[in-house]
């Protein structure tokens, strides 16, 4: 997922060190076995393990190979275990970890998919998303890109793909697997995705929302995949309605002698691993019922037959004559069973932890948070809170007071009733407790509790504000 993803797919090239390794023989169609799936996945990781660069890295300027992480996870390799000659000091996630917390990262011009990757890929890596370092938080980093006019879009609406990854990158657990982000957020997501929907099931990058003619043309593979996977990590079952569309529009698109999908771009890997993702995170099996053609074809038998064995780089397209990288990531992290994002697996690396996360705040350096204020009305903001803490915690009064004054988008906070002091929240943006409706917080997903302004905040947490009894 890129500024321009169908370019960066087309311009992706194979590393000449995999040599003759990558163009071994092409297996044969057939319905794939588990047997089958297991040595894709081994070959997979071993190919994706080739494009690691030799100071451990996988992300930097230009093309990126970072979705690698996502890939690596599903198949259920811990990317911590990836390293050069085994030099565990360039260890992969070591190495994104300190990219992504330099102040230059990701671009002088960064948009709100440049963290949205950042943030799928740190989370399969084992690098809480809103604690990379002192400094740098990816969730506070998405919620800059609210808008306040269009609530609900992530980054301009015309940009569509931004909302629903935003969706994807939000739906990230914590480290202790539960839900990061308030439910009204999470709505607010949910209602913009539906009402994307094409009328065909499918859906597109751009904004669909609102203009019947754009509603009305040919839904897209790969963004049917990336939205469905946006509801359901969302928490929508499968079983709901535009779940059960966009499954029927995939399947409408489904090539009965390959398991391919027919997209815009021509029959390819990287469309079938999108769809597939999208299927795999909603709990629909790409091998079974509608997903298995009269041919006795699936989805996964395209895949792995444009899989070279034992190099383990897919093709992009069936006429290509090497792998692409891309590719290869989207195709091993849809035969591996994953979405767009996986949890982290338990390293074997002696010592190495499941996860990494800056443990405190650093006095004296700026950071950001990531703060909704929920009124009880429908009137929700969403904004990213800069402030330079003093020392290691800081607490929701001065969190609440830096935000009047340093927060992104503006508006999040006007006023906080009391202004100073240690004690409960009477009042925030003009609106006052009344009766059992008070003013009440939580923090990465923890229950709401009455607010008061000597809660304490940790570095990294998301806070939620809620009015309401």
């Amino acid at each position: 997922m890129n500024r321009s993803r169908t370019s960066r797919r087309l311009a992706l090239a194979a590393p000449a060190a995999l040599g003759a390794l990558a163009l071994t023989v092409l297996p044969a169609f057939a319905t794939s076995t588990p047997a089958q799936i297991a040595t894709s996945k081994t070959n997979g990781v071993a190919y994706l393990k080739s494009l690691q660069a030799a100071d451990g890295s996988y992300a930097g300027s230009g093309l990126s190979n970072e979705w690698a992480f996502s890939a690596f996870a599903a198949a259920g390799t811990a990317v911590v275990d990836v390293a050069p000659g085994g030099d565990t000091t360039k260890n992969a996630r070591t190495v994104y970890r300190n990219l992504l917390s330099t102040a230059s990262w990701p671009s002088a011009s960064p948009v709100v998919t440049d963290y949205e990757r950042g943030t799928l890929n740190a989370y399969a890596a084992g690098i809480d998303p809103a604690r990379i370092s002192a400094s740098r938080n990816l969730i506070a980093n998405i919620y800059s890109y609210w808008q306040t006019a269009e609530p609900g879009y992530f980054g301009p609406s015309s940009n569509f793909n931004g909302t629903v990854f935003a969706a994807l990158a939000l739906g990230a657990k914590t480290q202790a697997g539960g839900a990061r982000v308030p439910q009204s957020l999470t709505d607010s997501l949910v209602a913009r995705i539906r009402a994307n929907q094409h009328n065909d099931g499918g859906w597109q990058y751009s904004k669909a929302e609102g203009n019947p003619t754009a509603l009305a043309t040919a839904g897209d593979i790969d963004m049917t995949g990336a939205a469905m996977a946006a509801l359901c990590a969302s928490g929508v079952p499968n079983t709901d309605t535009d779940v059960v569309q966009a499954k029927n529009f995939l399947k409408s698109k489904l090539v009965t002698t390959s398991g391919a999908f027919n997209s815009m771009y021509g029959v390819n890997t990287s469309s079938n691993g999108w769809a597939v993702a999208g299927l795999n995170a909603c709990g629909i099996n790409p091998q079974t019922g509608d997903f298995l053609t009269t041919a006795g074809k699936t989805p996964i038998d395209f895949l792995i037959a444009n899989q070279y064995n034992p190099g383990g780089g897919f093709k992009y397209k069936p006429s290509d004559t090497a792998p692409s990288a891309y590719a290869s990531i989207d195709s091993l992290r849809a035969v591996a069973g994953g979405g767009f994002t996986s949890a982290p697996p338990v390293p074997v690396t002696p010592g190495a932890p499941q996860w990494v996360a800056q443990s405190a705040f650093t006095a004296g350096t700026a950071t950001k948070l990531a703060l909704t204020v929920d009124d009880g009305a429908g009137n929700l903001k969403v904004c990213s809170v800069s402030f330079t803490p003093t020392g290691t915690t800081s607490t929701l009064g001065d969190v609440l007071n830096s935000a009047i004054g340093s927060a992104t988008p503006s508006g999040c906070v006007t006023s906080v009733t009391p202004s100073s002091g240690t004690g409960t929240i009477t009042a925030v943006n003009g609106k006052a407790n009344s009766g059992s409706n008070t003013w009440k917080v939580s923090v990465d997903g923890s229950a709401f509790a009455g607010a008061t302004r000597d809660k304490v905040i940790n570095v990294g947490d998301t806070i939620a504000l809620r009015w309401g009894a």
